[in-house]
């Protein structure tokens, strides 16, 4: 009886130690992405971490390290045979989605070799080429439309790349999706076109070119 309490009694304190030493890995893993610590997620990867955990927002640690600039971090992760570069956070955004974002094209490079997907997993969804269209870098948008990426793919409220150009991203954008055959005509849910987006943007000859674009 007694050697029997004694066991469960080493097996408690073994399980709780684990329990705290995984949740203190877990901070500290998010922490180092977040702070561009590669040494320190370097060392918990090698401990066995798993790289597509996920933060207490959901969001995989390859898509944080796009959002915060933590390219130290991300170089790290990228290279770790496990993984897997297209997870989604809880609005179906990606790390490739977010180096176009951002307009890192050496990243949307190195992800899109890597076998990154360009497209949603619905045929209604939001795409690479959206959020490059939204960026500042229009070479992002270049390179994903020569990779591929559909030029009037939908999301789920039936927006365009075009559509996100003309109202937040940069005019060479706009030129590009057009010479690929973006459609102005086409609305989305609120039945507003390319031009209308412009417009909203307060970018009026814009908005003046793609209605021209539409006839």
């Amino acid at each position: 009886m007694l050697k029997s309490l004694i066991k469960y009694l080493v097996y408690l304190v073994m399980a709780l130690g684990f329990s705290n030493a995984s949740a203190g890995a877990y901070e500290d893993f998010f922490k180092a992405v977040t702070f561009n610590d590669a040494g320190a997620v370097q060392g918990l990867l090698a401990r066995g971490f798993d790289p597509n955990s996920r933060d207490e927002k959901g969001q995989a640690a390859l898509y944080l390290a796009m959002r915060e600039g933590s390219f130290k971090a991300a170089e790290v992760l990228l290279a770790h045979p496990g993984m897997r570069q297209d997870l989604l956070n809880a609005a179906g955004e990606s790390a490739l989605m977010m180096a176009a974002l951002k307009g890192r094209l050496d990243w949307v490079k190195r992800l899109l070799d890597r076998g990154a997907r360009t497209e949603g997993l619905e045929p209604l969804a939001w795409t690479a080429l959206h959020y490059a269209a939204t960026g500042p870098e229009p070479q992002t948008v270049q390179v994903l439309l020569a990779r591929g990426a559909k030029v009037d793919a939908r999301s789920p409220n039936g927006s365009t790349p075009l559509m996100m150009a003309a109202r937040y991203g940069a005019e060479p954008s706009v030129d590009l999706l057009l010479q690929q055959g973006a459609d102005a005509k086409l609305k989305n849910d609120a039945s507003l076109t390319a031009a209308d987006f412009a417009r909203l943007a307060g970018r009026e000859a814009l908005a003046i070119r793609l209605a021209q674009a539409a006839r």
